[in-house]
């Protein structure tokens, strides 16, 4: 078994680590993996971030198949990683468990919710973490904390025994120190592609207007590598009504979910939540319907139209996230407006229900930013596969 290291960084919960070999053989024999604490390990609690779940749930009975198909495939379980409370916050905040610090910007949040799970790759603690993406929180942290990360088409691996919070959104998702390793993972546990090429390259640009000037600057090299891949980029508009517009449709879907999966729960419990989470599920038990019910038909029709735009396999390419991390001395003012910039973004995959992979291609203000590739449901093997080349491209 590869050698354990001290968590320095806090990116595991709180507690003695639960530690399974993986299978002797099997293609990921030489590798270790941390899960976020969403995911049931037998005979282990799941927290899900907050200590009255905690204590209102047993112990899990069984192991998430996700995670099983990992030890089987050879990989060394390391430990459980912190989540935000119910995964619903982008910064990485925890302040019952703790918040990660940043390996690649200690001044500034991990972000979230996967925010253990980044935060001990970008540490060299695991080789590879899952995590999960609702709303961003695999991409969002590995853009954070300057790793690979992905979130695969929706519906393409399990969530059983995981915890939910937007059931049409959520995704099991995972960050690697390389794009070689996040690919491995890949083909074990991602479905086969269906036949096609990769390519056109796309350029959405509302997001990279979206971006700081340095985040889009910071990025540059990489775009201009991809277009040496797969030839000259075609601007195009993703967002006619705007990306405020695809946060709000997403916002109200999102809220609608997480008070229908959740909310007998928090009712029921009357839990104590952090900064942001509380306000956030006040707002989702209040989430008026006829607001959800436009969000749902917004989605069937911007779906219909992003998978028409990328079925000859098309490739959207732009900035995660508009900005690095903000700082841990952030107001919630300061920390929601961020929220809303981001998600905006995050929404075009989210919405879609499309692969997205996110690589570590720029700094900017001192702090990682990352670069995300986009294609067809069902094209994931292929993006993992575009973003090793593009990686290559780049000398990292």
């Amino acid at each position: 078994m590869p050698e354990i290291l001290t968590d320095t960084v806090g990116a595991f919960i709180p507690g003695p680590r639960v530690e399974i070999a993986g299978s002797p053989t099997g293609p990921l024999a030489d590798l270790s993996f941390a899960v976020k604490d969403l995911y049931d390990v037998a005979g282990q609690p799941t927290t899900y971030g907050n200590p009255d779940w905690a204590l209102t749930h047993p112990v899990a009975a069984a192991t998430a198949p996700v995670v099983t198909a990992l030890l089987q495939a050879g990989a060394h379980l390391r430990g459980k990683t912190k989540t935000v409370e119910l995964a619903y916050g982008l910064t990485g905040e925890n302040i019952w468990h703790g918040t990660p610090t940043n390996p690649a910007a200690p001044d500034r949040f991990p972000g979230g919710s996967s925010c253990g799970s980044a935060a001990a790759v970008a540490a060299g603690l695991v080789d590879f973490a899952l995590g999960s993406d609702t709303g961003g929180s695999v991409r969002i942290p590995a853009s954070y904390c300057g790793t690979f990360g992905i979130r695969p088409s929706w519906g393409a691996i399990s969530l059983a025994g995981a915890c939910g919070l937007g059931p049409s959104f959520d995704t099991p998702g995972w960050f690697a120190a390389s794009a070689a390793v996040l690919a491995r993972v890949g083909e074990v546990l991602l479905p086969e592609d269906a036949p096609g090429t990769i390519g056109p390259l796309l350029r959405p640009e509302q997001a990279w207007a979206n971006a700081e000037p340095a985040t889009a600057a910071a990025l540059a090299p990489a775009f201009t590598a991809l277009e040496g891949l797969l030839g000259r980029a075609r601007r195009i508009e993703v967002a006619p009504a705007g990306l405020g517009a695809l946060y709000e449709h997403f916002r109200c879907v999102q809220a609608e979910e997480a008070w229908a999966t959740l909310g007998s729960w928090v009712a029921a419990t009357k839990p104590e939540f952090g900064p942001g989470v509380k306000e956030r599920f006040e707002a989702a038990r209040a989430m008026d319907p006829a607001k959800a019910s436009a969000g749902r038909a917004f989605r069937r029709a911007f779906q219909a139209e992003l998978r028409a735009l990328l079925a000859g396999g098309a490739v959207l390419a732009y900035p995660t996230s508009p900005a690095p991390a903000p700082k841990r001395d952030s107001s919630q003012a300061e920390q929601n407006a961020v929220r809303e910039r981001t998600m905006g973004v995050t929404a075009i995959a989210g919405l879609g229900g499309l692969p997205e992979v996110t690589i570590p291609a720029g700094r900017a203000e001192g702090a990682p930013v990352g670069f995300s590739l986009v294609a067809a449901p069902g094209r994931d093997r292929a993006l993992l596969a575009l973003a090793a080349r593009l990686t290559e491209a780049l000398g990292r």
